[in-house]
């Protein structure tokens, strides 16, 4: 089966969580404690600082009020600029699929508030696996019979989870940051790159490790959680690498925005040498499942036909995933 990508969007609030903003916060924690750690130095969210400030969003309940933007509204932006690049009519999708570590509502999907907002009346459905909700996006479609697909499909990853951080928790309100990112793909007609080798695996026994309760805050066993992102990202990049190098084709990397100490890590146990690893973590945060496509977003001008991007991916359920981008050559 072959799935297709034609273009890659993304948006990040304009409003900017620095490491002098969290020190002001006095939750225990410096700049150069955060950078020591995770590598992060500032972060987006979609929610004022004064609000933050003033309250440490302790009762995430008023931070749907708070917030600047809602998922409807991200994911319009993001969509609009995959939708661009992609060179297609708004009215050429046929098909919307959503994903969110923190969706707006229960009810409805947000693939469907996403599509209202766009102009859209197409079937829409959300797909939540928390941080590889895109990458399951991509693994579904790549099952599914091409001849009943619509001919261009539109995946969104709105997060917004700034919202369900507790800011009196310096191990949370380190890592967190807001951004969306979208994506056109088609199963039938041949795009500027070509999904390959789509996996993905979970283990249901680590369901408790990562959480958001539906009205409260953000919790995860940090150390656990890490060491379980590390290994199952080499293993991932290590299957793409083993299956799909050659022919003098650059393979870069490209993983789950966690932390910038925990994507080093990764480089240095697959020998990825530092121009061909990518991230956006150090200045945007954490930003959950839109964390790797955001990566590819902001750099799409710079791929070329004879790159191979691997993209692995981790989160909560626990859930790993990966795939290859490939630019040119046969896509």
């Amino acid at each position: 089966m072959s799935l297709y990508l034609h273009g890659l969007g993304h948006f990040h609030p304009e409003v900017v969580i620095t490491n002098r903003f969290l020190e002001e916060l006095d939750i225990g924690t410096t700049d150069a404690w955060i950078q020591e750690r995770v590598g992060i130095r500032a972060r987006r969210t979609l929610l004022p600082l004064d609000y933050i400030r003033e309250t440490r969003n302790r009762d995430p309940r008023m931070a749907s009020e708070a917030m600047l933007y809602g998922n409807a509204e991200t994911g319009r932006r993001a969509a609009e600029m995959a939708i661009a690049r992609a060179g297609i009519d708004k009215r050429d999708v046929g098909l919307v699929i959503s994903g969110s570590s923190a969706p707006d509502m229960v009810t409805p999907a947000d693939a469907c508030t996403i599509a209202a907002a766009l102009g859209l009346e197409v079937p829409c459905f959300d797909v939540n696996s928390a941080c590889t909700s895109f990458h399951v996006a991509m693994r579904l479609l790549s099952m599914m019979d091409p001849g009943r697909v619509p001919r261009f499909v539109l995946s969104v990853v709105p997060e917004g989870v700034t919202r369900t951080v507790d800011y009196s928790d310096r191990a949370s309100a380190v890592l967190w940051g807001d951004g969306t990112a979208a994506a056109v793909l088609s199963t039938r007609e041949r795009g500027r790159a070509r999904i390959l080798g789509t996996a993905m695996e979970s283990s249901p026994a680590g369901h408790a490790k990562v959480t958001i309760p539906r009205t409260g805050h953000f919790l995860q066993e940090g150390r656990t959680v890490q060491t379980f992102a590390i290994k199952k990202t080499v293993a991932g990049y290590r299957r793409l690498r083993d299956a799909y190098t050659g022919d003098g084709r650059r393979l870069h990397f490209v993983g789950h925005q966690a932390n910038l100490m925990m994507l080093q890590k990764v480089c240095e146990m697959c020998e990825v040498p530092p121009e061909r690893h990518h991230s956006n973590v150090r200045d945007y945060g954490n930003t959950a499942g839109a964390g790797a496509p955001t990566v590819l977003s902001m750099r799409w001008d710079d791929w070329s036909d004879g790159d191979d991007v691997a993209v692995a991916g981790v989160g909560a359920g626990l859930t790993w995933s990966s795939f290859l981008l490939r630019f040119g050559g046969d896509a």
